[in-house]
C-alpha cells in the first residue's frame, strides 16, 4: 500500500511538475509571444498520467531492488532526460546544473576554441566547415571529415553539445582530434591549439600585387566576386564597404560565394540579404506554440540596383544563414543559384529554464522559412524528394565529386593562406595549381550573357527613341 502511495504521489507530482515546465517555458519566451497552450482531452490527460506512473514505477524499481545503490536518483532521471532527447535532433540538448554556468559564459563572451562547425549525421560527428585562419583550417582539416576521437574520448553514441564542449577550453591549451576522412578512408591525427576565434569573413577572388583581395573575378565584364566564409559580427558591414566600392568602380554583375559556409548570426543574415533586397520578406520562424514572426527588408538598407546580374554559389556544405540568404535571394528572383543543394539546417533552438534556473533545456522550437514559406530544414529521416535547404536553379546544378570537392577546398585553402601572408606584408603570392572551378565559370558564363543581354537591350532602346 504504501509503495502504492509513493508511486501515485511522484506521478503527481510528476504530472505538476510537467505542467510547470510548460508554464517556464512559456515565461521565458519574450519574442515572439507563445499562444496559450491546447486544452488537452481528458482522454489525453489519463494518457499522460499513465505514462507518467510507467516512468516512476520504473524509478521505483531501480530504486529499491537494483543491485547497484551507488546510483544517485539525479543520475538515473538525468538518464531518462536524455534518453528522451536522443529522439529528437541533435540541436536539442539538456545542460544539467553543472554544466550551465559554463554554457552561459560561453553564449555571452569569447572562448578558446579550433575553429570548426560540426554537426551530427548518422551517429557520426561530422565537420561542415573549418573557419578560414583557425587552428582547424591551419592544419587542413576539411568539410565532410569525421571526428572519431576528441582526445582519449570516442565520439560514438556522444552528443553534439557535449563534443562542442570537449573541443573548447581555456586559450593557449591544446587538443587532439582523430579524424577520418572518407573520400580516401585516411585517418589522421592532429594537436591542436585553442585560441579565442575571430574570423575574417569577407574575401575575394584574389590577392593583388598590393597585398589587397582582389574582387573582381572578370575585370573586362566588370564581374565582381565576394566569399562570404561565415555570418559572423561586422560581415554585413564588411561586405557593404566591399559592393559600394564595387558599384563605384563600375560593377556590372556580382558573385556570392557562400560555398562551406556553415552559417553565424542571424542578425547579419537579415542585414546581409536586406543589401540586395528593397522590400518584401526575408524569412521567418514557423513553429508549434508561436505566432509566425517574419524579417522583412527595408528600402533605407539596400545597396545594389534593381536587375543587377547576381549568382549564388552554394554546395552541400552551405548551411543555416547561407540558407537563409540564398533562398531569400532565389526566392525573389534577385539571383540563380548555382552549384549543388546545400545542408539543410535551418532550426530555432530556445533556452528554457528548468528547475528555477538551476539547469536549462536547450529546445528545437521551430524552423527557418523560406519566403515562398517552403521549409529550409532537413528532418530526420528527409528524404531527397521532400522540401529542405536550396535547389540551384534550373539547369545551374554542378555536383562536384570527392576528388573534385578536394581539390576546390585544396584551392581555397591555399588562397586562404597566402591572404593571411599577405595581410602581414609578405610576398604575395597565387596558388599554384591547375584546379578549373567548374562551378564559378559557370558562374561567369551565366553573367556574361545576361550582362551582353541587358547591354543590347539598352543600346536598342537608345537607337529607337527620337
Amino acid at each position: 500500500m504504501r509503495t502504492r502511495w509513493w508511486l501515485t504521489g511522484l506521478a503527481s507530482s510528476l504530472l505538476v511538475f510537467a505542467t510547470a515546465a510548460r508554464a517556464a517555458e512559456r515565461s521565458e519566451q519574450r519574442e515572439p509571444q507563445l499562444r496559450k497552450p491546447i486544452p488537452q482531452s481528458r482522454l489525453e490527460i489519463e494518457q499522460e498520467k499513465e505514462l507518467l506512473r510507467l516512468f516512476a514505477d520504473t524509478l521505483a524499481q531501480i530504486k529499491s531492488n537494483y543491485v547497484d545503490t551507488d546510483i544517485s536518483e539525479r543520475d538515473l532521471v538525468e538518464a531518462a532526460i536524455r534518453g528522451m532527447l536522443a529522439k529528437l535532433d541533435p540541436y536539442t540538448n539538456y545542460i544539467p546544473p553543472e554544466a550551465l554556468d559554463r554554457f552561459q559564459r560561453d553564449i555571452k563572451h569569447q572562448f578558446g576554441g579550433i575553429g570548426i562547425q560540426v554537426t551530427m549525421r548518422d551517429g557520426k560527428l561530422v565537420i561542415i566547415s573549418p573557419m578560414f585562419g583557425t587552428p582547424a583550417h591551419r592544419a587542413g582539416l576539411h568539410p565532410g571529415d569525421i571526428v572519431v576521437k576528441i582526445g582519449n574520448t570516442s565520439t560514438k553514441g556522444i552528443t553534439l553539445d557535449a563534443a562542442i564542449q570537449l573541443m573548447k577550453g581555456p586559450v593557449g591549451s591544446t587538443i587532439d582530434l582523430t579524424v577520418l576522412r572518407p573520400t580516401t578512408d585516411e585517418t589522421k591525427h592532429v594537436t591542436l591549439p585553442r585560441e579565442v576565434i575571430h574570423i575574417p569573413s569577407v574575401l575575394g577572388y584574389r590577392i593583388k600585387p598590393n597585398d589587397q583581395w582582389d574582387y573582381l573575378c572578370d575585370a573586362k565584364s566588370k564581374i565582381g566576386y565576394v566569399r562570404l566564409t561565415a555570418f559572423s559580427e561586422r560581415s554585413a558591414s564588411e561586405l557593404a564597404g566591399v559592393l559600394k566600392k564595387l558599384l563605384a568602380d563600375g560593377m556590372q554583375g556580382l558573385i556570392l560565394d557562400l560555398r562551406f559556409n556553415p552559417g553565424g548570426l542571424l542578425s547579419e543574415a537579415i542585414q546581409i540579404a536586406d543589401l540586395f533586397l528593397r522590400k518584401g520578406e526575408i524569412t521567418s520562424t514557423q513553429s508549434r506554440n508561436t505566432p509566425r514572426h517574419t524579417w522583412n527588408a527595408q528600402a533605407a538598407g539596400t545597396l545594389l540596383p534593381a536587375g543587377l546580374p547576381i549568382a549564388v554559389l552554394v554546395n552541400r556544405y552551405s548551411a543555416s544563414a547561407s540558407e537563409i540568404v540564398s533562398a531569400c535571394l532565389q526566392d525573389h528572383q534577385i539571383a540563380t543559384i548555382i552549384g549543388e543543394r546545400t545542408w539543410g539546417k535551418g532550426s530555432v533552438q530556445n533556452i528554457v529554464k528548468l528547475e528555477r534556473g538551476k539547469s536549462a533545456l536547450k529546445l528545437t522550437t521551430g524552423s527557418y522559412r523560406r519566403p515562398s514559406g517552403k521549409n529550409i530544414h532537413r528532418r530526420p529521416g528527409a528524404s531527397d524528394k521532400d522540401d529542405w535547404g536550396v535547389k540551384p536553379n534550373k539547369d545551374m546544378t554542378l555536383r562536384l565529386s570527392a576528388p573534385e570537392m578536394r581539390a576546390l577546398n585544396t584551392h581555397f585553402h591555399q588562397l586562404d593562406i597566402i591572404g593571411a601572408v599577405a595581410k602581414d606584408k609578405k610576398t604575395a603570392a597565387q596558388p599554384k595549381s591547375d584546379f578549373t572551378d567548374i562551378q564559378l565559370q559557370k558562374a561567369i558564363e551565366v553573367l556574361r550573357a545576361r550582362i551582353k543581354s541587358k547591354t543590347e537591350k539598352k543600346n536598342k532602346k537608345a537607337n529607337i527613341e527620337p
